[in-house]
């Protein structure tokens, strides 16, 4: 006698059935979704943004005084009897720099006709002193310098009067600077031209320190990405690219660099994400899990 199986019975195992094949590796590997999700590195992404790049030109020369003051007393057979000041020293206008006496008695103070840096000085004490002999105390008037500066050729066109530049000087730092003259001819051995970048500091420079001048001339704004983003190779330069998580190698063409950018003339557009450090690790269609650098930074 055969006994039918209970219906009771067979409801639950039917249900158990249904889960445990829901649960089935080879089930899930059959999901598409799960085919298409991506198990690769983690790369940190940002966006491809625009940036104003300025565009410089370099130049190297000497630092020398804009206008040399030369001071004497004005009229002759004195005598140094006291110095008040010394190379080096900034000096106002009107301020006494020495005391000389007179042949009839009295003494006459020698004052400075401008406000500036003492660039030299001849005044010793017991020493005579008049109009036609030597320069008592030599002034850079107004504290004003110039550094003399040689551009190539092909970058001299660029330079024009009154653009910024920023000035680093040999033992004195850096300082603000602005193109006073630019020459209207080049050497023609060397094919530099010369061109005059003018300082105004109360900061102490030497007289024929050697100087940069970096001249902004212009600027150029565009899609920038930072310069680790960038890679270089054989194939050329490439940023790499994360498109619906998968990577994506493209050839770009660069331009200008500043403060760690650099500039995409072609092959990226605003808003783009790209791997922040690119890596010769990751190859064209790798997949990647992407997370920007907030992202990364909060972990």
């Amino acid at each position: 006698m055969s006994i039918a199986p209970s219906r009771d019975l067979f409801v639950p195992l039917a249900a158990a059935l249904f889960f445990l094949a829901a649960a089935s590796p080879a089930l899930a590997a059959d999901d598409p979704a799960a085919k298409d999700a991506p198990q690769g590195a983690t790369v940190t992404v940002l966006k491809a943004t625009k940036y104003c790049f300025p565009n410089v030109v370099e130049a190297f020369g000497i630092l020398i005084p804009r206008e040399e003051t030369m001071v004497r007393p004005d009229r002759p057979g004195l005598r140094v009897t006291e110095i008040m000041a010394e190379p080096g020293d900034t000096v106002t206008a009107g301020q006494s720099l020495a005391r000389l006496a007179m042949p009839e008695g009295g003494t006459l103070m020698v004052t400075a006709p401008v406000a500036g840096l003492v660039l030299s000085s001849t005044a010793t004490i017991g020493a005579l002193a008049s109009p036609r002999g030597e320069t008592l105390f030599s002034i850079i008037a107004r504290n004003e310098f110039d550094l003399v500066a040689m551009v190539p050729t092909e970058n001299l066109s660029k330079v024009a009067v009154n653009q910024p530049a920023r000035v680093k000087i040999v033992g004195g730092g850096e300082v603000d600077g602005k193109v006073r003259r630019v020459a209207a001819t080049v050497e023609p051995n060397t094919q530099l031209g010369q061109v005059f970048v003018g300082i105004t500091t109360n900061r102490k420079l030497f007289v024929n320190s050697s100087g940069r001048a970096m001249i902004t001339t212009g600027k150029s704004c565009g899609v920038s990405v930072p310069l680790t983003a960038v890679l270089y190779g054989t194939a050329g330069t490439v940023v790499q690219v994360v498109r619906r998580a998968r990577i994506e190698t493209k050839r770009v063409e660069t331009g200008l660099m500043s403060g760690g950018q650099i500039e995409i003339r072609e092959g990226l557009a605003e808003g783009d994400i790209v791997v922040a450090r690119a890596g010769a690790l990751l190859r064209e269609g790798d997949p990647v899990r992407p997370v920007t650098e907030a992202a990364a930074e909060g972990k």
